[in-house]
């Protein structure tokens, strides 16, 4: 992952205008559009993470961090506004600090165990500012100066604020108001020696750039897109003897670019002008060794580190060693320099490697010293390098890799292999080629030798390495423990400590800066009392307390002056004060005519004109406007989804076949249509409406026979009937119990009416009997038991005559009790002292309340009320043994009566 960090200066001086008419920090904000769309052409992109910071105080200098989108990045981008300091220190040092907060809390600058180039997190920061002074409340300042207190946990272990994979690129814009003179001369960018931030660039290893024009402009963004690589930056410098000139040797001085000799070649060449150009050559090398030509013997250049294409990061074995020798002893870790200084020996060696011994290679960026070693044309030999104070014994260190030319003579490569290499690799070529794998003691002492001039976190890899060769259990396991336990102990508690800040800085992107609530003011001086000249006048003020006159005085110090809050819209109507010298004629022409209007129900105390006036700055700024804006509404009816791709594009699939002369039968219940996406469910036979009737009725009505004509009796079986009958009741009062209260007993629907229906079903029974007694005895026969059954159903029931009025009445009083009931029980709560008192004036039989309180029951299950209906149960049961009590004392009465 390729970080891309926009520092993008916004003080006041970025509002300047240019030649091409727009602002510079208009200029900014499409240069990093540019930028980007360039990035994007290239396939390893896909990795990296844009982030964009201004010279805020944080944390609103944060605009796009680690955890915002791409689209918020573009959104904060348009909406940057140039106000405040040039404040370009702090910014950058809280850049630094965004990074390396990361960095912490992931392990990957490997404290105290070397430095790993393959463990990285590139960073590529872009500054783009003006040619202007940098500015802070403490006045201007001449130089870049980077506060050296941070809060990232774990910044004392590196001496500088930024690593080894951060650099900065400055993009410095120079561009004039007015058209510049030349603008068709040659493209080569100029640096930005006059700006401050040139030297911050060189030390990280990045270059800065003066843009005076759009030409050049364009130019510079594809110079930094070419920058942006995968690496690490490190400090090359030589140290032993000046190396000897190829070409003055006499006989090798003369080789190809494959590193072969260039003698018997070009036959027709004359020899006048072969030595003409090994003189060329001969000059020129004496000229890069001259004193002022020495750039090449110390440089700060890039590695580069590529990433494996199979596993999508970089992959190494060995590590840079540490400026220092690790002791297990000591309980603190000494600072490193945020990139290791290199030193390279210019006596030339032959390049050392053996099979399968691994080792890690990377090209270096071109420069002074790889220029230098080009040149010499010797793709057979290196350069050692060393790291100082690596060893234990010695300042310089061992070798722990070389520098060697291609090949082709294209590039320079860092070759990094094991500590101290050059007694390492006869070691292992002997163990492997002449002992078999075979340790004899004089090898083990050898290479015991070299285990102690090795530091010790090179004894893992050096482990991994032994063991992909065949030959493991060769370094000892103890070697691994290089670390104390209050060193290891402290690391640890250092990453706990990134990662708690690491979420408070995440949290607090985004969120708004509280305003100070005032000014303190203090007194303006700090001398004694008794040294000020109105002490007198002072104390004759209080009446000659000195205690209370050094309380005034003390209070004064805590007095605090009202700071205007900016988002605050003055208002003008309420706080003349607030109306500006300025507008002060405007606002009373608007006032007489808000006072001087006609309509009283129609008073607006601001006119549509003043309504509409907004800043232009601001005009497309939406974002604003749509937080302010009430979230989206659902739609009432979601709009029905195709559910085919070919024929009538308006048809809705529909499952449910509705036949109108279904509809159309007595007492069946509309159709209701259901979802296309709801589970069909077989319909079932159509019922009837449950009625008031009891459960345990029994009536079949007969077939009315036609005039004239006898039907035949075809009686059903009683059984059957008797449990359809019953069946369909059951049925009938689960239906009641779950249905609505609209679907309950209306008073319409009364035992009167029913009851007359069943005496007017009586009267016809008995007039088809005397009408037909000529027919046959079965059909009359049926006739009368059906008579004689509702009749003894009716009288087992009620008691009395069902048409009566007194049973009407008591009907229609538990019906309306039944909805009074079923309102009580929906109620939430636990107190059901209401719904008991409504229990108790049921009317009617005993059979007629037991059924009545299992409705309630079964209602008061719908709704989940376990206590309820243990109460209700309860009752019922009260219900039945008050009865059985009744019938025993009327028993007991009549046996008494009767002796």
């Amino acid at each position: 992952m390729t970080i891309i960090l926009f520092l993008v200066d916004t003080s006041a001086s970025m509002n300047q205008r240019t030649y091409l008419g727009t602002s510079l920090i208009d200029i900014s904000k499409a240069s990093v559009e540019s930028f980007m769309k360039i990035r994007s052409r290239d396939a390893n992109s896909r990795w990296d993470r844009y982030m964009l910071l201004t010279l805020e105080d944080p944390p609103s200098n944060i605009k796009a961090g680690w955890k915002e989108s791409h689209a918020t990045f573009i959104n904060e981008l348009k909406n940057l506004t140039a106000i405040g300091l040039s404040s370009l220190g702090p910014s950058l040092k809280h850049a630094f600090d965004l990074l390396n907060i990361n960095r912490m809390q992931s392990g990957i600058d490997t404290y105290g165990q070397g430095r790993c180039p393959f463990y990285l997190e590139p960073a590529v920061i872009i500054v783009i500012t003006d040619g202007g002074k940098l500015t802070t409340t403490n006045g201007v300042q001449p130089e870049l100066n980077l506060p050296m207190l941070s809060t990232v946990p774990g910044s004392e272990l590196t001496k500088e604020p930024f690593r080894w994979d951060q650099r900065i690129f400055g993009l410095v814009l120079k561009i004039p108001g007015s058209v510049p003179m030349d603008m068709t001369g040659n493209m080569y960018i100029p640096s930005a020696d006059s700006h401050p931030l040139d030297a911050m660039c060189e030390v990280t290893g990045g270059r800065s750039y003066a843009v005076f024009t759009q030409k050049m402009l364009n130019a510079t963004l594809d110079s930094l897109v070419q920058k942006v690589q995968s690496g690490v930056v490190i400090n090359f410098e030589k140290i032993g003897p000046e190396p000897t000139p190829v070409l003055i040797e006499g006989k090798m001085e003369n080789v190809d670019n494959n590193g072969n000799s260039k003698e018997n070649q070009d036959v027709n060449k004359p020899i006048q002008q072969e030595m003409e150009d090994d003189k060329k050559a001969v000059l020129q090398q004496i000229q890069q060794q001259l004193p002022g030509n020495n750039q090449w013997q110390n440089c700060r250049k890039l590695i580069y580190v590529p990433r494996s294409a199979q596993k999508g990061y970089s992959v190494g074995h060995w590590p840079i060693p540490e400026a220092y020798w690790p002791d297990i002893g000591s309980a603190t870790l000494p600072p490193r320099s945020a990139q290791p200084v290199l030193k390279f020996c210019c006596t030339d060696c032959e390049p050392m490697v053996i099979e399968n011994l691994p080792f890690d290679k990377y090209e270096l960026e071109p420069s002074p010293l790889t220029q230098f070693i080009l040149e010499r044309r010797l793709p057979n030999s290196c350069w050692q390098v060393f790291i100082s104070n690596s060893a234990k014994y010695s300042d310089t260190g061992h070798p722990f890799g070389y520098l060697k030319a291609s090949s082709a003579l294209s590039c320079v490569n860092l070759f990094i292999m094991p500590y101290n290499y050059p007694v390492l690799l006869p070691l292992l070529d002997e163990l492997f080629k002449v002992h078999k794998l075979k340790i004899c003691p004089k090898w083990r002492q050898q290479f015991e030798g070299y285990i102690k001039t090795m530091p010790p976190y090179y004894a893992g890899p050096l482990r991994r390495a032994l063991a992909r060769m065949g030959a493991p259990n060769l370094v000892p396991d103890t070697m691994d423990n290089n670390l104390s336990y209050t060193v290891i102990t402290y690391l640890k508690k250092l990453k706990n400590q990134a990662k708690v800040e690491m979420d408070r800085l995440i949290a607090s992107v985004g969120q708004k800066v509280p305003l100070n609530d005032g000014i303190k003011v203090d007194s303006r001086t700090k001398t004694s009392i008794l040294q000020r000249k109105d002490f007198n006048q002072l104390l004759q003020n209080v009446g000659g307390n000195i205690q209370s006159l050094k309380q005034e005085l003390t209070d004064f110090n805590t007095f605090t002056m009202a700071v205007s809050d900016p988002d605050i819209l003055p208002q003008y109507y309420r706080n003349p004060y607030d109306i500006p010298r300025s507008h002060l004629l405007d606002q009373i022409s608007r006032m007489k005519m808000n006072f001087l209007q006609k309509s009283y129900s129609n008073t607006k105390l601001v006119d549509h004109d003043q309504m509409h006036n907004v800043p232009i700055q601001q005009m497309g700024n939406y974002q604003d406007y749509l937080k302010k804006q009430p979230p989206l509404l659902r739609e009432l009816e979601n709009q029905p989804s195709r559910v085919h791709m070919f024929g009538n594009p308006f048809k809705v699939k529909n499952f449910n076949m509705v036949d109108e002369a279904d509809e159309a039968n007595f007492g069946q219940q509309p159709v209701k249509k259901r979802h296309h996406e709801s589970p069909s469910v077989s319909p079932g036979p159509k019922r009837r409406k449950a009625g008031p009737l009891p459960r345990d009725l029994k009536y079949r009505r007969p077939s009315s026979p036609s005039p004239g004509t006898t039907p035949p009796a075809s009686p059903a079986p009683a059984s059957s009937d008797t449990e359809d009958s019953s069946m369909s009741d059951t049925e009938s009062m689960e239906t009641e119990s779950v249905a609505s209260e609209d679907e309950n007993l209306s008073e319409e629907e009364s035992p009167l009416v029913i009851a007359e229906n069943i005496e007017q079903e009586k009267v016809t029974n008995h007039v088809t009997e005397n009408s037909v007694n000529h027919s046959n005895v079965n059909s009359q026969s049926v006739l009368k038991n059906n008579v004689s059954e509702v009749e003894s159903v009716r009288d087992r029931s009620h008691g009395h005559e069902i048409s009566s009025k007194k049973e009407a009445l008591m009907w229609s009083h538990n019906t309306r009790l039944r909805h009074t009931l079923f309102k009580e029980i929906k109620r939430p709560g636990r107190n059901y002292d209401t719904l008991f008192n409504h229990l108790n004036t049921v009317q009617g039989t005993l059979d007629m309340k037991s059924a009545f309180v299992r409705d309630v029951i079964r209602e008061a299950g719908r709704f989940k009320k376990k206590v309820l209906i243990q109460m209700l149960e309860q009752y019922s049961k009260s219900l039945i043994q008050s009865e059985s009590r009744k019938r025993t004392h009327i028993s007991t009465g009549q046996w008494n009566s009767g002796r």
